[in-house]
């Protein structure tokens, strides 16, 4: 093994552990989010289509989460920082919108 390939072993397992946990939370918001959009289109069948969407949101939310683990770890990796992204940004804005979809489907469905 030259220098560079021990460097590259030389990494604080603490980092890597951490950051599997940060996917396996990523992995959990988004079986929640999925759980949510099967209960809404179990509950509520005139509103199947927005159950549906809120089913996708969650596994977008599983690949923003996998995509922010792999380049995490290739930074951990390579001793650098992992940049910042915006996954979160998209989650919220994703959320936010499903509450806005949500709500008005609830008042439709009131009506």
């Amino acid at each position: 093994m030259n220098k560079k390939d021990l460097e590259q072993l030389d990494v604080d397992v603490r980092f890597l552990l951490a950051n599997e946990r940060t996917l396996l939370a990523w992995i959990r918001t988004s079986l929640a989010i999925e759980a949510g959009g099967i209960a809404l289109a179990q509950i509520h069948k005139q509103h199947i289509a927005v159950g549906i969407i809120v089913l996708l949101s969650g596994a977008a939310v599983a690949l923003i989460g996998y995509h922010r683990y792999i380049v995490a770890d290739r930074s951990i990796r390579n001793h650098h920082l992992p940049p910042t992204g915006s996954g979160p940004t998209i989650q919220v804005i994703g959320v936010v919108a499903i509450a806005l979809l949500l709500a008005i489907a609830q008042l439709t469905f009131l009506r």
